[in-house]
């Protein structure tokens, strides 16, 4: 094994496609919430989900997407001011973003008490990433760095046959910002380079704020949830901009 790379890996938009059942999640929670809402979501809809994923950084925010796509909203309302129009949704519908984040997790544990399959169907790993994965584990150590609660990240991984130990992921749940576990991955592997690979342009600026966490390598993934304008900005930066085939080849 080579201990000397470490590999910190974002989830939604690196490792796992899961827009489509971000989308459905989304709208299921959101018709709850919405009594004028339909409970079965149009693939319309969820074509216009995609669209707007790369704004959303954590997934009960599809709620709030979808909802505004439901009244009505285009793809370029929604990107013109989409903090703005999601504050008022908050507002309007007098519930805070912890009541959001339960109702998006027990949405989706009822969506696999039911039908787990299906769910993991709706959740794909991009392409040749679950050979990548398992190889990686025989090479290198890896965590994962998420927004997504940890349970769910733990069943995509499992229904792939990739072992992962709990300790290793560190999502929603720890209620930790991506910089803070950055910080606590260097100090637990000093001698180690850490590589962290994250598809939101905004998170990786974010982590550039953090002068102690300038010895962590940035791998900006080109396949993930980011627009054109997003990949023209990142090639300014001090990234390592990757393409899917490249993934993990360092």
């Amino acid at each position: 094994m080579n201990d000397s790379i470490v590999y910190a890996l974002d989830f939604d938009g690196v490792i796992c496609d899961s827009a489509v059942e971000t989308a459905m999640t989304g709208w299921k929670a959101a018709s709850e919430l919405w009594n004028d809402m339909p409970m079965e979501v149009t693939p319309i809809m969820i074509e216009h989900f995609r669209a707007v994923r790369p704004l959303i950084e954590t997934g009960f925010e599809a709620i709030l997407a979808m909802r505004q796509l439901y009244l009505g909203e285009t793809v370029s309302d929604i990107y013109s001011d989409y903090a703005a129009k999601s504050q008022n949704l908050l507002k309007e519908s007098q519930v805070g973003t912890d009541e959001l984040k339960k109702r998006f997790g027990a949405t989706r544990d009822r969506w696999i008490e039911a039908d787990l399959a299906e769910w993991i169907e709706m959740n794909p790993l991009f392409d040749g990433i679950e050979e990548k994965l398992q190889k990686l584990g025989r090479r290198s150590p890896w965590y994962v760095v998420t927004t997504k609660q940890e349970r769910f990240v733990k069943q995509i991984l499992q229904a792939h046959a990739i072992e992962l130990a709990d300790e290793r992921i560190f999502g929603l749940d720890r209620n930790m910002s991506k910089p803070e576990v950055l910080k606590e991955l260097l100090q637990s592997h000093p001698a180690q380079t850490i590589y962290f690979a994250e598809d939101r342009l905004p998170t990786l600026l974010n982590v550039r704020k953090y002068p102690e966490l300038d010895p962590v390598e940035l791998i900006f993934a080109l396949w993930g949830y980011n627009t054109p304008e997003d990949r023209t900005l990142a090639a300014t930066q001090p990234f390592r901009l990757q393409r899917l085939e490249d993934f993990l080849e360092t």
